[in-house]
């Protein structure tokens, strides 16, 4: 579909746009959170995954069971704890005896969104069952390949490495997330509305589709070609540059980490009606994208640096 049929289908503008109604649709439940919602929303649009650290309590699982259904998509919940298997997340062949032969019994990871709840609280070895998942968009089990849905969206969220019980995300787990976020405390006015408003879980269960699942692939299909300009690339390559040359960090991004900048600022101009991408889009999603890929001289790997990402943005200027 070429991005003149999108722009008749879905508006050339950010109001006009369908997923401008998922974005007020979700808001109904999650109040006060505009940016993390169209974080969330960007993430999606750009075929990445999405990383949530935070609190208990802060609304992170009732964001992933929102954004589902505002987008009409299958949305499956897996509790990860220090006893869960791979084979409870992926699936496993069980013998028929009626018919002599193995049945697969596909696991909670053949959904569209799958929600994988309080993931730094498994062992190491079932976190790495979503590590073919999330890249490959498949999983093998027993040797046989089976293709995940399409949309294949996973939301884990992880309590502070801090808390008792945790173990944290591999570089190689970490660096399959385009984004991670956090929630954060509700402002006063949010805050007022949840306690005196009508419960969040009433609001998400009359929750209703914004854009079925065709319109969603043929806008995931359309943000790689939104239009990146020389000097837009120019300033990307500066802000890369800054992190593997300038000393201040132990890892410095990656080609892939470019990458993933690059197409979550695709996914943030689509979001908001552009055709092409503006300093703008990456600065939006920069922080998002780069905190927990970027490790600083004389900190932990485990820990992401937001602060130390906004402050790289303000010391490369755009050129």
């Amino acid at each position: 579909m070429s991005l003149l049929s999108l722009k008749d289908r879905f508006g050339s503008t950010a109001e006009a746009s369908p997923f401008a109604d998922v974005l007020s649709r979700i808001e109904e439940v999650i109040v006060g959170k505009t940016d993390v919602i169209q974080l969330a929303l960007a993430c999606l649009l750009a075929r990445g995954h999405l990383l949530i650290e935070d609190l208990p309590g802060v609304g992170k699982t009732t964001l992933s069971q929102a954004l589902a259904r505002a987008l009409g998509l299958d949305h499956a919940r897996v509790q990860f704890t220090s006893d869960l298997l791979p084979a409870d997340v992926l699936g496993v062949s069980v013998y028929q005896r009626e018919t002599g032969q193995f049945e697969f019994h596909p696991g909670p990871v053949f959904t569209q969104i799958l929600l994988a709840d309080e993931i730094n609280r498994a062992t190491p070895k079932s976190q790495s069952a979503l590590l073919e998942a999330m890249e490959e968009r498949q999983v093998t089990v027993e040797g046989e390949t089976r293709v995940l849905p399409d949309p294949f969206f996973v939301i884990a969220t992880q309590n502070p490495a801090r808390q008792i019980g945790t173990y944290a995300l591999p570089e190689s787990q970490l660096d399959r997330f385009l984004m991670r976020i956090q929630l954060g405390y509700p402002d006063v006015a949010a805050e007022r509305e949840l306690l005196l408003g009508q419960d969040r879980r009433s609001v998400l269960e009359v929750l209703t589709p914004a854009v079925d699942v065709e319109t969603l692939r043929a806008a995931q299909a359309q943000v790689p070609k939104i239009h990146a300009a020389a000097a837009l690339i120019d300033y990307l390559q500066e802000l890369l540059k800054f992190t593997r040359q300038s000393g201040q960090f132990e890892v410095g991004l990656s080609p892939r980490g470019g990458i993933a900048l690059l197409r979550a600022a695709q996914g943030w101009a689509f979001l908001h009606g552009r055709a092409h991408v503006i300093p703008e889009d990456i600065q939006a999603v920069f922080t998002a994208v780069v905190a927990h890929r970027i490790v600083p001289v004389g900190e932990p790997m485990d820990v992401p640096s937001p602060e130390r990402a906004a402050h790289l943005l303000r010391q490369v200027p755009i050129p």
